[in-house]
């Protein structure tokens, strides 16, 4: 159901009072419009503002009301002069107004009272979610969701038809698709204006036009701190080992789509990637993205959080909202553990809030928003986080086995071009045993240090004591590193590996023999 035809009944059902949450104020007049001439055409639509006061789009006379404690009682006056009718009497920025008198409040309450026996309805537009608790009763909260793919195609025609044919297209009816769909997650404001700087830079339409309106989508979508919008490049070939996790992966890459749907499959919901710092799950997560050839959304958690009562629930709701609006995509929510920590609440309530929000949206979607969350420490983690039904699998990123470790140390030195074939990888893999990703990363690095400060190519001695001087985490943090191990070894998770899912395996076994 479209938010006009939820207007629409609304209105149909006399509901005094409506606040319709949105930054696209003109918009959210037109859909008003739409569902006023819908339920009736002979009705107006009559705003006030405190800078012009009444208009009337039938262009009525209209009397002065230079404050809204004034714009209430004219309301209430022509409300009364004719019952029967059915006008629609839209408030602009009204919560600046209610949040700061109690008069306010109180003549907006007495007149949804009044309204209940008439005709016409109350309407205040907000871009922020903030209702009196006086008005709660009264008021029916809806917010207007961002323009879908279809409304921002309508639009880009709108604004091609308007140059009087000055412009050029070179895209197909699919690249003109695409060009809208990377507009979303736009306001239709923002959009119109990523359209216009494509169209004036060089008065033609064509494929690099996609990449500037998703430059521009990056830096709004960053302006909204909550959401960091990333174009992953990462494929499961950057990635060494991890063999269990890519097969999951691929068995879901063409689940997003109307092809999946039509076989009766639900786009998968999520991925909780548990394990040891410096495994690779964040690289996972960018990674899910490249290989999905999907938008990877970054949720900054610490970014929701705010001073101001109600500002950091607000902001997870925007910010979740906006994933779905860009869907489908991934939503990748990093060290989940640092923001929702058991029994970490020392800010009244406000974590659990958020964190509640997050879980009820995560049970609830179904936009194909595909949530990658990723924690280094489970215990911290709230039981209820990771339950099925809010993601279809737990994973754990083991220390990467001998065989994986190879791997990584070609990947990282393909990543700095040199040919792994050079190089004794599998003495290097036998020396590096209980050495994470990140570790293997950074001896690569270090023995390209010292070979450049020496004037010559890196060499396998140069790996082999690079690797010998580091102290990995699985010896200084021997005690919290096994104690990780051991969840999986309980059967909690599956193995992100393949060799270790087959041990967790044979483990468990013994343990039921047992």
């Amino acid at each position: 159901m479209t938010i006009e035809n939820d207007i629409g009944l609304y209105l149909r059902a006399r509901v005094p009072l409506l606040v319709l949450v949105t930054v696209e104020e003109q918009r959210a007049l037109t859909v008003l419009d739409a569902a006023r001439a819908a339920r009736d055409s002979s009705a107006d639509l009559v705003s006030w503002d405190i800078a012009d006061g009444f208009r009337s789009a039938a262009g009525r006379s209209m009397p002065q009301a230079p404050t809204p404690e004034k714009a209430l009682e004219k309301i209430g006056e022509m409300v009364r002069a004719a019952p029967k009718k059915r006008d629609l009497y839209v408030l602009k920025d009204f919560h600046e107004f209610w949040s700061k008198s109690p008069v306010v409040r109180r003549k907006v309450r007495n007149l949804a009272h009044e309204l209940v026996y008439t005709g016409s309805s109350l309407v205040v537009t907000t871009p922020v979610r903030d209702v009196p608790r006086e008005l709660s009763d009264d008021a029916v909260v809806l917010d207007l969701p961002l323009p879908d793919a279809e409304a921002l195609r309508a639009e880009l025609d709108r604004m091609i038809t308007s140059t009087g044919g000055g412009i050029r297209s070179e895209l197909t009816v699919h690249g003109m698709a695409r060009l809208a769909q990377a507009a979303l997650g736009l306001t239709s404001t923002q959009a119109r204006r990523a359209f216009a700087k494509a169209i004036v830079r060089d008065q033609v339409l064509d494929d690099r036009d996609i990449g500037a309106v998703l430059a521009e989508k990056k830096a709004v979508i960053a302006a909204s701190r909550a959401l960091e919008f990333t174009a992953p490049e990462e494929t499961p070939d950057d990635i060494g080992g991890l063999e269990a996790l890519k097969r999951w992966l691929t068995l879901r890459e063409r689940a997003f789509g109307d092809e999946a749907a039509a076989y009766g499959l639900p786009a998968p919901k999520g991925l909780a990637l548990i394990g040891i710092p410096g495994t690779g799950k964040s690289l996972t997560a960018k990674m899910i993205g490249g290989m999905w050839q999907l938008p990877l959304l970054r949720l900054d958690v610490g970014a929701v959080f705010g001073s101001l009562v109600g500002e950091s629930e607000e902001r997870i709701r925007q910010a979740l909202t906006l994933a779905e609006t860009v869907a489908p995509c991934v939503l990748w929510v990093d060290e989940l553990e640092k923001s929702f920590a058991v029994g970490g609440g020392g800010d009244s309530g406000t974590s659990q809030r958020v964190l509640g929000t997050l879980l009820t949206w995560m049970q609830e979607k179904t936009k194909p928003v595909f949530v990658v969350a990723t924690a280094n420490d489970v215990a911290a983690l709230p039981p209820e986080m990771l339950r099925r039904g809010r993601f279809d699998e737990v994973f754990f990123l083991d220390l990467p086995t001998e065989t994986e470790r190879r791997e990584i140390l070609h990947v990282h030195l393909r990543k700095r071009r040199r040919d792994p074939g050079r190089f004794d990888t599998a003495q290097l893999a036998r020396l590096s045993d209980g050495c994470v990703g990140a570790e293997l990363e950074q001896a690569v690095v270090d023995a390209m240090y010292r070979a450049f400060a020496e004037d010559r190519d890196i060499t396998t001695g140069d790996l082999a004591e690079a690797i010998g001087r580091l102290v990995p985490l699985s010896r200084s943090q021997r005690e919290s590193i096994e104690n990780l191990r051991a969840w999986l070894r309980d059967g909690r998770a599956q193995s992100a590996s393949f060799a270790e899912a087959e041990r967790a395996a044979e483990a468990q076994v013994r343990l039921e023999l047992a």
